[in-house]
């Protein structure tokens, strides 16, 4: 019941954001539409908390996106450097990383930072691992570090996992 709850107050505070109405026929109208999408997504059995986000801290999600703005830059100036030297020095591998996350939720968001960062690319994810491939052999190698895996589990369990090595 509390998903349901929550998830009214997620989109009718969306709407009140969006609208920036005060008028109080648009407000009510907002409620209204958002008791029935909850309504029918709860009749639907649809309402769970694995697709539920408010489970997620806000603070460690606003961290979590800083961390991967910060890789993607990093790594953008990364392979702007290697297209534009002049022997290219690129090594593309395939390489396996460990995903410590609990959900698959937390994989895909694992699965999908790692294909936001150049010159990586996720290719199949599983439940213990991630393929990823690499355009520098440096870049699977900071992969193994586990940084952004253990961002991505601290946003979603607010504790660090131990990241294993696995073989390449």
């Amino acid at each position: 019941m509390h998903l349901n709850i929550s998830l009214f107050l997620i989109l009718a505070g969306i709407w009140f954001l969006l609208s920036a109405m005060t008028d109080p026929l648009l407000l009510s109208l907002g409620a209204l539409s958002s008791a029935l999408v909850v309504w029918i997504a709860h009749r639907m059995d649809i309402v769970d908390h694995e697709g539920h986000p408010i489970h997620f801290n806000p603070w460690r999600l606003l961290h979590f996106w800083v961390v991967l703005i910060g890789k993607i830059v990093q790594s953008n100036i990364e392979v702007i450097k290697l297209v534009f030297h002049p022997q290219m020095p690129i090594s593309p591998t395939l390489t396996r990383v460990t995903a410590t996350q609990e959900t698959e939720l937390g994989k895909v968001i694992y699965a999908n930072s790692i294909t936001l960062t150049p010159g990586t690319i996720s290719l199949e994810v599983d439940d213990t691992s991630i393929d990823v491939h690499c355009l520098c052999r440096d870049y699977g190698d900071d992969l193994h570090k586990g940084e952004l895996d253990r961002h991505v589990s601290r946003i979603e369990t607010g504790r660090d996992h131990p990241v294993a090595e696995t073989e390449d």
